[in-house]
Protein backbone atom coordinates (compact mmCIF):
# COMPACT_ATOMS: atom_id res chain seq x y z
CA UNK A 1 0.00 0.00 0.00
CA UNK A 2 1.46 3.46 -0.89
CA UNK A 3 1.03 6.57 1.24
CA UNK A 4 -0.81 8.05 -1.67
CA UNK A 5 -3.67 5.64 -1.79
CA UNK A 6 -4.73 7.63 1.61
CA UNK A 7 -4.34 11.12 -0.23
CA UNK A 8 -5.92 10.56 -3.17
CA UNK A 9 -9.16 12.04 -2.72
CA UNK A 10 -7.98 15.05 -1.10
CA UNK A 11 -4.55 14.86 -3.59
CA UNK A 12 -5.41 17.87 -5.95
CA UNK A 13 -7.83 20.07 -3.72
CA UNK A 14 -4.29 20.30 -1.72
CA UNK A 15 -2.26 21.04 -4.35
CA UNK A 16 -4.82 23.69 -6.09
CA UNK A 17 -2.54 26.77 -4.46
CA UNK A 18 0.44 25.47 -6.43
CA UNK A 19 -0.76 24.91 -9.45
CA UNK A 20 -2.13 27.95 -9.79
CA UNK A 21 1.12 29.76 -8.38
CA UNK A 22 3.48 27.65 -10.46
CA UNK A 23 3.22 23.99 -11.78
CA UNK A 24 -0.25 24.69 -14.08
CA UNK A 25 1.78 27.51 -16.21
CA UNK A 26 5.12 24.87 -15.77
CA UNK A 27 3.21 21.78 -17.27
CA UNK A 28 1.20 23.44 -20.07
CA UNK A 29 4.67 24.72 -21.11
CA UNK A 30 6.20 20.79 -21.10
CA UNK A 31 3.23 18.03 -21.27
CA UNK A 32 2.05 19.20 -24.77
CA UNK A 33 5.39 19.14 -26.40
CA UNK A 34 6.06 15.16 -25.57
CA UNK A 35 4.75 12.66 -28.61
CA UNK A 36 4.80 8.97 -29.50
CA UNK A 37 4.84 6.28 -27.19
CA UNK A 38 5.35 7.57 -23.80
CA UNK A 39 5.57 6.24 -19.80
CA UNK A 40 4.27 8.63 -17.62
CA UNK A 41 5.59 7.50 -14.25
CA UNK A 42 4.04 8.51 -10.87
CA UNK A 43 0.94 9.80 -12.65
CA UNK A 44 -1.35 10.03 -9.87
CA UNK A 45 -4.16 11.18 -10.30
CA UNK A 46 -3.56 12.09 -14.07
CA UNK A 47 -3.52 15.95 -14.06
CA UNK A 48 -0.80 15.87 -17.07
CA UNK A 49 -3.44 13.72 -19.31
CA UNK A 50 -5.27 16.22 -20.52
CA UNK A 51 -2.53 18.12 -21.89
CA UNK A 52 -0.97 15.42 -23.81
CA UNK A 53 -2.05 15.60 -27.88
CA UNK A 54 -3.29 13.10 -29.92
CA UNK A 55 -0.57 11.89 -31.27
CA UNK A 56 0.60 10.57 -27.84
CA UNK A 57 0.24 7.02 -26.28
CA UNK A 58 0.29 7.27 -22.68
CA UNK A 59 1.00 4.35 -20.35
CA UNK A 60 0.36 5.84 -16.98
CA UNK A 61 1.64 4.25 -14.01
CA UNK A 62 1.45 4.42 -10.35
CA UNK A 63 2.29 2.37 -6.98
CA UNK A 64 -0.69 3.91 -5.94
CA UNK A 65 -4.32 2.11 -7.11
CA UNK A 66 -6.10 4.66 -5.65
CA UNK A 67 -4.26 7.29 -7.45
CA UNK A 68 -4.46 5.55 -10.57
CA UNK A 69 -8.34 5.08 -10.29
CA UNK A 70 -8.64 8.99 -10.02
CA UNK A 71 -6.18 9.12 -13.13
CA UNK A 72 -8.56 6.77 -14.86
CA UNK A 73 -11.40 9.49 -14.82
CA UNK A 74 -9.45 12.36 -16.38
CA UNK A 75 -10.10 13.88 -19.79
CA UNK A 76 -7.71 13.76 -22.25
CA UNK A 77 -6.67 13.70 -26.29
CA UNK A 78 -3.99 10.69 -25.95
CA UNK A 79 -4.50 6.90 -26.05
CA UNK A 80 -3.85 5.91 -22.52
CA UNK A 81 -3.67 3.05 -20.26
CA UNK A 82 -3.03 2.93 -17.06
CA UNK A 83 -0.63 0.54 -14.57
CA UNK A 84 0.18 -0.28 -11.37
CA UNK A 85 3.80 -0.04 -10.97
CA UNK A 86 6.61 0.69 -9.04
CA UNK A 87 8.88 3.32 -10.90
CA UNK A 88 12.17 1.27 -9.68
CA UNK A 89 11.16 -2.20 -10.92
CA UNK A 90 9.26 -1.40 -14.25
CA UNK A 91 7.09 -4.13 -16.09
CA UNK A 92 8.27 -3.38 -19.12
CA UNK A 93 10.58 -4.02 -22.05
CA UNK A 94 13.70 -2.23 -22.80
CA UNK A 95 13.47 0.23 -26.09
CA UNK A 96 9.68 0.82 -25.09
CA UNK A 97 9.21 4.10 -25.08
CA UNK A 98 9.93 7.33 -27.02
CA UNK A 99 10.10 9.67 -24.04
CA UNK A 100 9.44 9.23 -20.11
CA UNK A 101 8.15 12.03 -18.38
CA UNK A 102 7.30 12.58 -14.22
CA UNK A 103 5.80 15.82 -12.60
CA UNK A 104 6.62 16.03 -8.73
CA UNK A 105 7.88 12.22 -8.69
CA UNK A 106 11.50 11.31 -7.73
CA UNK A 107 11.41 13.49 -4.35
CA UNK A 108 9.01 10.59 -3.03
CA UNK A 109 10.97 7.34 -5.08
CA UNK A 110 12.70 5.20 -2.48
CA UNK A 111 15.98 5.10 -4.67
CA UNK A 112 15.60 7.36 -7.38
CA UNK A 113 18.70 6.51 -9.08
CA UNK A 114 17.16 3.32 -9.44
CA UNK A 115 14.34 4.66 -10.83
CA UNK A 116 16.42 6.93 -13.59
CA UNK A 117 18.04 3.49 -14.04
CA UNK A 118 15.04 2.00 -14.94
CA UNK A 119 13.21 5.09 -16.82
CA UNK A 120 16.70 4.96 -19.18
CA UNK A 121 16.72 0.93 -19.39
CA UNK A 122 13.06 1.57 -20.79
CA UNK A 123 14.02 4.45 -23.28
CA UNK A 124 14.39 3.66 -26.90
CA UNK A 125 17.38 5.14 -27.86
CA UNK A 126 17.89 8.61 -28.35
CA UNK A 127 14.37 8.90 -26.27
CA UNK A 128 13.27 12.00 -24.20
CA UNK A 129 13.44 12.32 -20.62
CA UNK A 130 11.37 15.40 -19.54
CA UNK A 131 10.46 16.13 -15.32
CA UNK A 132 9.36 18.54 -13.58
CA UNK A 133 10.14 17.99 -10.64
CA UNK A 134 10.97 20.16 -6.94
CA UNK A 135 14.43 20.08 -6.25
CA UNK A 136 16.94 21.54 -3.97
CA UNK A 137 16.94 25.36 -4.66
CA UNK A 138 20.12 27.21 -5.42
CA UNK A 139 20.88 29.99 -3.32
CA UNK A 140 18.27 31.31 -0.72
CA UNK A 141 16.15 28.20 -2.00
CA UNK A 142 18.88 25.79 -0.70
CA UNK A 143 19.27 27.11 2.82
CA UNK A 144 15.36 27.27 2.61
CA UNK A 145 14.83 23.94 1.25
CA UNK A 146 17.44 22.11 3.41
CA UNK A 147 16.01 23.59 6.86
CA UNK A 148 12.71 22.72 5.70
CA UNK A 149 13.55 19.36 4.96
CA UNK A 150 13.73 17.39 8.29
CA UNK A 151 10.39 18.63 9.79
CA UNK A 152 8.70 18.11 5.97
CA UNK A 153 9.81 14.31 5.73
CA UNK A 154 8.71 13.64 9.39
CA UNK A 155 5.13 15.09 8.05
CA UNK A 156 5.18 13.55 4.43
CA UNK A 157 6.77 10.20 5.49
CA UNK A 158 8.24 9.92 1.66
CA UNK A 159 8.68 13.37 0.08
CA UNK A 160 12.52 15.16 0.49
CA UNK A 161 12.53 18.13 -0.56
CA UNK A 162 16.22 18.87 -1.09
CA UNK A 163 16.70 15.75 -3.20
CA UNK A 164 19.37 17.28 -6.38
CA UNK A 165 17.47 15.38 -8.99
CA UNK A 166 19.40 17.40 -11.71
CA UNK A 167 22.67 15.40 -10.63
CA UNK A 168 20.93 12.55 -10.34
CA UNK A 169 19.68 12.40 -13.93
CA UNK A 170 23.39 12.93 -15.13
CA UNK A 171 25.11 9.60 -13.04
CA UNK A 172 21.86 7.48 -14.38
CA UNK A 173 23.98 8.01 -18.00
CA UNK A 174 21.36 10.73 -19.38
CA UNK A 175 22.60 13.59 -21.82
CA UNK A 176 20.95 16.63 -19.86
CA UNK A 177 19.92 19.00 -22.59
CA UNK A 178 18.21 21.80 -20.46
CA UNK A 179 17.43 22.42 -17.01
CA UNK A 180 14.86 25.77 -16.01
CA UNK A 181 15.01 26.78 -12.91
CA UNK A 182 12.02 28.41 -11.41
CA UNK A 183 10.89 29.84 -7.70
CA UNK A 184 14.90 29.97 -6.18
CA UNK A 185 15.96 26.71 -8.14
CA UNK A 186 13.29 24.75 -6.10
CA UNK A 187 11.29 23.75 -9.06
CA UNK A 188 13.08 22.95 -11.98
CA UNK A 189 12.16 21.11 -15.92
CA UNK A 190 14.77 18.89 -16.65
CA UNK A 191 14.69 17.31 -20.19
CA UNK A 192 17.77 14.70 -21.17
CA UNK A 193 18.43 12.33 -23.86
CA UNK A 194 18.79 8.44 -22.81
Amino acid sequence: MSVFDNLSSVYDRGMQPLERLIFRRLRRQTFPQVSGDVLELGIGTGVNLPLYGPDARVTGCDASEEMLAWAAHRRTRASVVLAQADAQRLPFADDSFDAVTASLLFCSVANPARGLAEARRVLRPGGRLVLLEHTRGSGLGAWLTDTLHPLWHVWSRECHLNRETSQTVTQAGFDVQRVEQHALGIVRIIEAIG
